[in-house]
């Protein structure tokens, strides 16, 4: 496509974009002056009036930054995994905020060129070139999404390059729900769904290989092998989501609904795969089932995989000279306190490995965050950070703890008790402290940004249509709005906010771009919006 006719496109899709934002309500937002310098701020994207490259000059360092970290088994880039690494730190040191850090902030806006129906999460390689799951999230607007696809775009405009379909549920029978992205040190992607995996050349999309995985005790139609995660040998270590016998619903939420109706998840399975030639390693079954992802890191000079489970967290190890899954029998704890529901991901911070308890909702009891040492699962510490519930209120917490091990801090998002905290740990004892507490909804990670004595913590922050509609009618219907915020790690502050779009795909992801772009996936929307901020110019006297 000629400039000319590519500048044309942008400004129509703008005009559309900034047309839609007005009706559904998302009109100017007053964040004290605005990009033009006056009192009332304009949308950001009426402000941006156009795709958005973010700062160039920028580039280069941001990618130099991030080669000098290492991530064996991954391709050196921003956001080469589905959250930044192995241990799915959540942590882009070489991300750069270009607003200001004291002075007043605007967010400019532009919605992606193409749509990019059910779409999950963004990849970038290198800068200029973004990489897109979608087709497996079904909306009220879609309930019947055909993928899961991957797609790769342009990271200023989201024109599309290709498109690579791997399923269609509406044809093959087969369960579809979320299924991540990651890119191997070749530039090629290793994607999983259902019992399949594939290599897919990464400049063309051509489907290299393909294999079929062990579902274990499960019926193949109710596997999901969404958790694929890179040990530093390079070998693929995936574990499967199990939906429950009986459901017969798509997309990742069948999970927490069939489970609400009293149905039952089979056992999960670990396995092990070759990134070259897909060949099956090796495979263990798990005694129970594990919807939420698993995390890799060393432990001493062996590879560990850390896991939490329907009640328990474990600890599992891979040996690449013998090829062998195993279990580690010292290390198995019981996070959960009475009445609390389920566990997400793991996360590493320093010596200790954090829950987040209640992911899935819980009327009974409030979630906890609670810590376990790598070298003594005897030592454990647990904090509530956001009180005990009172009547009527409810507790969800999806997401994995967000985390930043050089300064201590855990982050926990409740999105039932509408809160996100920030909890200090002493580094020895294991001691939690609440640091601050904010009032904000998301049912999304908490990523930081940023070197580590300037650290942004980055959340999406839920307007409900209705101040106090419940939280579950609120996700059955995705009928609120959602912004991005940039926060003070230490103090939970804003320091720069967006004007509120269509929901974020529930438990997504907010990636960071090249020259201080961040990215925010849609699927209630059309495609996906590229954010930057900036600082206001003062007015002149």
């Amino acid at each position: 496509m000629s400039r000319k006719a590519l500048l044309a496109a942008a400004s129509l899709a703008v005009t559309f974009a900034t047309a839609a934002a007005f009706i559904q309500g998302q009109g100017p937002s007053i964040q004290g002056q605005g990009p033009s310098g006056t009192d009332k701020a304009r949308s950001g994207i009426e402000a941006a009036n156009g795709p958005i490259p973010g700062d160039v000059n920028l580039y280069a360092r941001e990618l130099a930054c991030q080669r000098a970290i290492p991530t064996p088994g991954y391709y050196s880039s921003l956001n080469g995994a589905e959250i930044s690494d192995a241990r799915r730190s959540g942590i882009f040191p070489c991300a750069t905020f270009t607003g200001s850090l004291d002075g007043p902030n605007a967010v400019y806006a532009f919605r992606s060129l193409d749509d990019y129906p059910g779409i999950s999460y963004i990849n970038n390689r290198k800068p200029g070139e973004l990489y897109i799951v979608g087709g497996e999230f079904p909306t009220p607007r879609d309930p019947r999404q055909v993928g899961p696809y991957i797609a790769k775009a342009d990271a200023a405009t989201g024109r599309q390059i290709w498109r690579t379909y791997l399923d269609n549920p509406n044809v093959s029978g087969r369960w579809i729900a979320n299924a991540n992205l990651n890119i191997l040190p070749d530039g090629n992607i290793a994607f999983a769904w259902s019992h399949f995996i594939a290599l897919v050349d990464g400049d063309t999309g051509l489907i290299l290989k393909t294999n079929s995985l062990p579902s274990g005790e499960a019926p193949q139609e109710d596997v999901n092998f969404k958790h694929l995660t890179i040990a530093p040998d390079g070998t693929l270590i995936l574990k499967d989501q199990t939906r429950p016998v009986g459901c017969t619903l798509q997309g990742t939420m069948a999970i927490i609904a069939c489970v609400k109706q009293g149905m039952k998840m089979p056992n999960s399975v670990l396995v092990a795969v070759d990134p070259k030639t897909l060949e099956v390693l090796d495979s263990l079954p798990l005694p129970e089932p594990a919807p939420s992802p698993h995390i890799i890191a060393p432990y001493g000079d062996r590879i560990a995989i850390y896991m939490g489970m329907a009640e328990t967290a474990a600890r599992y190890f891979w040996d690449p000279k013998s090829k062998k899954l195993s279990a580690d029998k010292s290390w198995v704890v019981r996070p959960l306190a009475k009445g609390q529901k389920a566990m997400t991901a793991p996360t590493i911070v320093g010596d200790w490995v954090a829950i987040q308890t209640n992911g899935l909702f819980s009327d009974q009891k409030a979630s906890s965050v609670v810590v376990i040492h790598q070298d003594d699962a005897g030592r454990t510490g647990t904090i509530f950070p956001f009180g005990e519930l009172k009547p009527g209120e409810w507790s969800f917490a999806p997401p994995k703890n967000g985390a930043d091990p050089e300064n201590h801090m855990i982050y926990s998002a409740d999105m039932g008790m509408r809160k996100v905290a920030g909890i200090r740990i002493d580094p020895k004892s294991g001691k939690l402290e609440t640091a601050f507490v904010v009032d904000d909804i998301t049912n999304t990670f908490q990523p930081v940004f940023g070197p580590a004595d300037k650290r942004l913590l980055i959340l999406t922050n839920i307007k409900l249509a209705a101040e106090k509609e419940p939280i579950t009618e609120a996700l059955s219907k995705s009928n609120y709005t959602e912004q991005l915020t940039w926060r003070d790690a230490a103090t939970g502050e804003i320091v720069a906010q967006s004007d509120f779009f269509e929901p974020l795909t529930a438990n997504s992801l907010t990636p960071p771009g090249f020259g201080g772009r961040v990215y925010f996936p849609t699927a209630m929307g059309e495609g996906f919006y590229i954010l930057q901020p900036m600082p206001i110019a003062e007015k002149k006297k």
